[in-house]
């Protein structure tokens, strides 16, 4: 089932000088051309309540420990092939992609039995695409709704699914509903992480699949941050309101999570020089290709934090206990970023360097606790060394 079988391209207005003019009085950046698609709903173009840093702690924020703390608790599950999305499921358990293989498993929080929930149809994998990042509805426990963002074989696109539970292990999905595509595919550089907001919006992080000026483009959704209704409409109050993105000129996106303040925060993968943490704030632009890490550059938003890509490469990220958890693939290490409101209060920590391998999803558990996992059978690993795996974290 396909609902947008037309693929929609963010078009540039005809009134960029007014569009630019609103944004300043909303408090967003005017420094890129505005947006637009069509099919979008009319909203007041302020910040959303679910994302946007605002630029200064706020009284109730207070600072993270300068030094923090990993013990792994226990191995959950191991033998997973090229696991890549990972999204808790009400009640605890773990829903786990697999990008190679098109298939979606649950994975028992108590026991660590893994049962396949069903295949994704269309998956193309090849390069960095496949079946990539998963999302469960804010309102599973009324409509069940499962979300996937895969690669086919002409984009990257988003579609959401019915779980049934209650039907055999490998039927347990319903038919796609194409909710969202025409997002850029490429061998490398698909993006992939989705994440449903504090405001009930679906968020999804691209690449510009080496195409380096697709981050620019304002004829692309490459490179970008967006914003999205749960049926894949322009979420009211983004920076355009007829357009679902929601902040630019990024390289490589796969880590979103939300701080205490609801503040949206993103990993982004560098080339050469620097990876990147950002607090991410509606318009912005945040420099790829014209900037690679702190440039301090006109027009474009400088990370908060950097790292040399051999100690980084980051996928995912969650917040717990006042700090960023970022996962590294290439570092092979997992970092903590302690934080008060958008400021880093000490230099970033590893933990697990080289331990387990190359490091994927990680996302919050419900006793302030990380799920963690492993990314060794996705071409770039060593298998033979290491085999796929979640980890239960507590961290302080």
């Amino acid at each position: 089932m396909e609902r947008n079988p037309t693929v929609r391209r963010p078009r540039v207005t005809s009134v960029l000088v007014a569009a630019a003019a609103v944004l300043l009085v909303a408090g967003c950046s005017s420094d890129g051309d505005s947006i637009t698609r069509p099919g979008g709903r009319s909203s007041a173009p302020s910040k959303p309540g679910g994302g946007g840093s605002s630029g200064a702690p706020s009284p109730t924020e207070s600072a993270a420990p300068a030094k923090g703390s990993v013990k792994v608790v226990r191995t959950l599950t191991t033998k997973l092939d090229s696991p890549w999305g990972l999204a808790p499921l009400p009640g605890g358990d773990l829903l786990v992609s697999s990008r190679d293989t098109g298939k979606i498993f649950t994975v028992s929080a108590d026991t660590g039995k893994k049962t396949e929930v069903g295949s994704v149809p269309g998956v193309s994998a090849a390069g960095e695409g496949g079946l990539l990042g998963l999302a469960v509805s804010s309102d599973f426990g009324a409509d069940h709704m499962v979300y996937a963002y895969f690669t086919t074989d002409s984009d990257n696109r988003i579609v959401r699914m019915v779980y049934d539970d209650k039907r055999p292990a490998g039927d347990q999905l319903g038919a796609p509903d194409t909710i969202f595509k025409g997002i850029p595919k490429g061998a490398i550089h698909n993006g992939g992480r989705i994440a449903f907001g504090p405001d009930k919006m679906l968020y999804a992080g691209t690449g510009e699949t080496g195409d380096r000026g697709l981050a620019q483009d304002m004829d692309s959704f490459g490179g970008k941050i967006l914003r999205m209704t749960p049926d894949g409409e322009p979420a009211p109050r983004n920076p355009d309101a007829q357009s679902v993105v929601y902040s630019w000129g990024h390289r490589n996106v796969q880590g979103l999570a939300w701080d205490a303040d609801k503040r949206l925060w993103a990993s982004e993968f560098g080339q050469d020089t620097w990876d990147e943490l950002n607090p991410i704030e509606p318009g912005k632009n945040y420099g790829w290709p014209e900037v690679e890490g702190q440039g301090g550059k006109k027009g474009f938003v400088d990370p908060i934090e950097q790292w040399k890509p051999e100690d980084a490469s980051p996928s995912g990220i969650a917040f717990v206990k006042g700090s960023i958890w970022m996962a590294g693939l290439r570092g092979e290490r997992l970092w903590r970023i302690p934080l008060k409101g958008d400021k880093p209060v000490a230099k970033p920590q590893s933990f697990l360097d080289g331990k387990y391998g190359r490091l994927r999803s990680v996302v919050a558990a419900d006793d302030g606790g990380l799920w963690l996992t492993t990314s060794n059978t996705d071409g770039r690993g060593k298998p033979g060394k290491q085999d796929d795996r979640i980890l239960r974290l507590e961290v302080r």
